[in-house]
């Protein structure tokens, strides 16, 4: 059965490439911005070994702090060097755990449990943020 056809000799029931076009572009627009909406302001990785108990704490102390101070501004990847030993290399890894700050710059590593909460704080930038946000405020 033959497909009824539009006054330029194409298929009626069939989009034009054009249109298919503009639609899969909206739709990569739309992503583009959903994912700025919600883009991260710190990426760090955590590097750890296992889930010995010193791993453990570290891994809860930094989730704790980020959730406390930057909710929703972080992305946070736990590596543990015995499943990826190549890590260690890339990021020479001397001890864990070991959190990596890679953004904002510059570049910063912190070595330990991730107890020191206000050195944590200061090495993340976190301090002198808050502060500039709140003379922002008062003026």
């Amino acid at each position: 059965m033959a497909k009824p056809k539009n006054g330029n000799g194409k298929s009626a029931n069939k989009r034009s490439s054009k249109s298919k076009l503009r639609d899969a572009t909206e739709a990569f627009e739309e992503a583009l911005t959903e994912k700025a909406l919600r883009r991260v302001k710190y990426i760090l990785r955590l590097y750890v070994t296992g889930s010995s108990r010193r791993s453990l704490i570290a891994v809860y102390n930094l989730k704790k702090i980020c959730e406390e101070y930057f909710p929703d501004e972080y992305d946070l990847e736990v590596i543990d060097i015995y499943k990826d030993p190549g890590a260690v290399r890339e990021e020479q890894i001397i001890a864990a755990p070991t959190l990596v700050k890679r953004l904002p710059q510059p570049i910063r590593k912190f070595v330990g449990d991730m107890s020191n909460t206000q050195k944590i704080l200061v090495g993340l930038d976190v301090y002198k943020r808050h502060d500039n946000q709140e003379g922002k405020r008062g003026s």
